[in-house]
């Protein structure tokens, strides 16, 4: 799920970005900082918004920067238990789907696909489900949901999102379609034949 959030740090500005507006030398070296971290409690840090208060800066002898306490809005990503995601299939692999999420990837292991046996058709990078002969690919949208997270801060591309597609309302989003296509239209019945009376 996606957050804005109120943080606070202490950066560090270096000389060179000093005779900035202060406030642009320090949304600068946030970016440079923060971006792109994962951090256990908040999760992954997309965007540094906008700096909203900037204290005295702090000089420490011997370096060149000057420090600022500062509080600033971030977008962050948290991908939570049990929540309902799409994103495109990046990469299809003999074990199941690697899933774009934003910042980061998930996994659709085999066994989380579908009811039926899945395939690895390796000439054309695609799984195939044996009964209905239905396939995905790179660059199929998908819908599911998150059954397990491990954050990794120290290698935030070692993160860990476990998915599954095989729950009602879940999969590729052509199958969906194809599905929400064949069902009848509720509350369209057929006309009842008038009965006959005996002896007619």
């Amino acid at each position: 799920m996606y957050k804005k959030m109120r943080l606070s740090d202490t950066v560090r500005i270096a000389p060179e970005l000093l005779g900035q507006p202060i406030k642009d030398a320090v949304r600068f070296a946030l970016r440079d900082k923060l971006e792109g971290l994962v951090d256990k409690k908040i999760g992954a840090m997309v965007a540094i918004i906008n700096v909203q208060e900037v204290g005295e800066g702090h000089i420490i002898p011997g370096d060149a920067g000057v420090y600022y306490d500062t509080n600033f809005d971030a977008l962050t990503f948290m991908p939570e238990l049990q929540e309902i995601i799409e994103g495109s299939v990046l990469e299809v692999v003999e074990f199941g789907i690697f899933v774009g999420l934003g910042p980061l990837d998930g996994l659709v292991h085999v066994s989380q696909l579908t009811d039926e046996f899945v395939s690895y058709d390796e000439r054309n990078s695609r799984l195939i489900t044996k009964e209905s002969g239905k396939s995905i690919t790179v660059g199929d949208r998908v819908r599911a949901r998150i059954v397990a997270v491990s954050l990794n801060e120290r290698e935030p591309r070692d993160s860990k999102i476990g998915l599954t597609m095989r729950q009602h309302a879940l999969g590729k989003l052509d199958w969906l379609e194809e599905a929400r296509m064949e069902k009848p239209k509720e509350g369209v019945e057929e006309k009842a034949k008038p009965k006959r009376k005996k002896g007619e």
